[in-house]
């Protein structure tokens, strides 16, 4: 298997272009610090962990954008008091502000130029326009989670995503689903026949931060450790 024989790359988004632990902790740090000082970066992406995985398992059908106001709560019960509407609705919407990984804009204005990028997102329709926008607009197609009705790591998702693509004589074997979560992408590609690229943005840091660990981690069929990796590999692939 090389990274010449695809045409297609669908990609995660939050946490695979866009730096969702640096943007969450942007807003929750200074917001929880206000009532308890102590709490380390550690404890918020651990605890938010924890309260997605809850809720993936009870609400599977919430876009990401939608679990992070009930994710502000659970985060709340432990560290400031709660009922504060506006607080968790100030924090769903800072997902429009998230930055970009430093390399992915680049990465991905050369990726396009040899191969398709489909975005497939557990976050919402309004959500994924603003990343796109932080990331340069380069897609050719989109699933959300808002589309599917389901989020990943359901094989809903997936089917949705290879209905999508038919059309355009696109089947798995054409595709590289590229992800830095084992947790909601790796696993169940891996699972459903999909070559798959893991990007292990955490690379050199213990544990899984922000991301739901997995019940079990998977072997990649291509590994990096940036999109910038990435981007270097298919380079050499290509010569």
């Amino acid at each position: 298997m090389k990274l010449t024989d695809f045409t297609t790359l669908t990609f995660d988004v939050v946490g695979t272009l866009i730096d969702f632990e640096r943007g969450m902790l942007d807003w929750l740090g200074p917001h929880f610090r206000r009532h308890v000082p102590e709490v380390t970066d550690d404890e918020l992406l651990r605890a938010f962990a924890a309260a997605e995985d809850v809720l993936q398992q009870e609400k599977p059908h919430l876009p990401f954008t939608a679990m992070l106001p009930e994710i502000y709560d659970a985060l709340a019960g432990r560290w400031s008091p709660p009922g504060e509407a506006d607080a968790r609705d100030a924090f769903r919407n800072s997902i429009a502000d998230w930055p970009a990984f430093p390399d992915s804009v680049e990465a991905l204005a050369e990726l396009k130029r040899h191969y398709r990028l489909v975005a497939v997102t557990n976050a919402d329709n309004w959500a994924l326009a603003a990343m796109s926008r932080t990331l340069g607009d380069p897609f050719d197609m989109t699933v959300t989670a808002e589309d599917v009705g389901l989020n990943k790591p359901s094989p809903k998702v997936f089917d949705y995503l290879l209905d999508k693509l038919a059309p355009l004589g696109v089947g798995k074997a054409d595709i590289l689903h590229t992800a830095q979560s084992q947790y909601h992408d790796i696993v169940p590609a891996k699972a459903l026949g999909f070559a798959t690229m893991w990007v292990k943005r955490r690379h050199g840091e213990d544990g899984w931060g922000a991301t739901p660990p997995p019940k079990e981690q998977v072997e990649p069929d291509f590994f990096a450790t940036s999109l910038a990796d990435v981007v270097a590999q298919v380079r050499a692939a290509a010569d």
